[in-house]
């Protein structure tokens, strides 16, 4: 499986309307979780970050919010952001524009945001124009660095280094509280939390 784990600037230069990290004021890092509510993954996810008294963003997926309210609300309840994934897990290459803003906005019945992540971070310029027309505010968060623990072909060893050696302040670092990055996820996690606090860098909630 071939990926970028560090975004490259041509990419961020097309896409400049979306958000690929924040100002590196400060020592501050930003990690996000992608599809869950997760039955397993998400309360792990968030005992780690009670551990460390780190903050996070969950991208959610609508009909995961659906399944699993309960946890969803341990997300907001613990104080930390949380932004639409769409309802379904939606390709924006692959889904024409009117059913994947009808999707986007079938989510956002469930999930009070402003944030958004397109699922695969595939998203046409298009939709970007209607996302923003129809909901005033939004922003598209991408990222910084990806962790590649959605990868079955590594290990979580590699999604530690995956992160620990390009993560700076104002990074944006994708994870999965999802099934099949399970494993790999829950042995980089801790490691990289533990990172952030012998280097002193702080985990937060993204915020505009």
């Amino acid at each position: 499986m071939f990926y970028l784990t560090k975004t490259p600037g041509i990419l961020k230069a097309v896409y400049k309307s979306c958000i690929w990290n924040m100002p590196p004021s400060g020592n501050k890092v930003y990690l996000t979780f992608d599809d869950g509510p997760h039955p397993q993954a998400t309360p792990f996810v968030l005992e780690q970050l009670a551990r460390y008294q780190a903050k996070a963003t969950f991208f959610c997926i609508g009909k995961n919010v659906v399944e699993h309210p309960g946890i969803y609300q341990q997300i907001l309840e613990a104080g930390h952001a949380v932004g639409n994934h769409t309802h379904n897990h939606l390709n924006g290459w692959k889904t024409g524009t009117e059913k994947y803003i009808e999707n986007v906005l079938e989510a956002g019945k469930y999930i009070s945001s402003t944030l958004f992540r397109p699922p695969y971070g595939r998203i046409t310029p298009f939709q970007i124009r209607q996302l923003k027309d129809k909901i005033p505010g939004v922003k598209i968060i991408m990222w910084d660095l990806l962790s590649g623990d959605f990868d079955t072909g590594i290990n979580g060893e590699a999604c530690v280094q995956n992160v620990v050696f390009k993560l700076a302040p104002g990074s944006i670092v994708v994870f999965h509280d999802s099934t099949k990055a399970w494993d790999r996820m829950e042995y980089a996690l801790p490691r990289i939390l533990e990172f952030c606090k012998k280097k002193g860098l702080e985990p937060a909630a993204l915020q505009f």
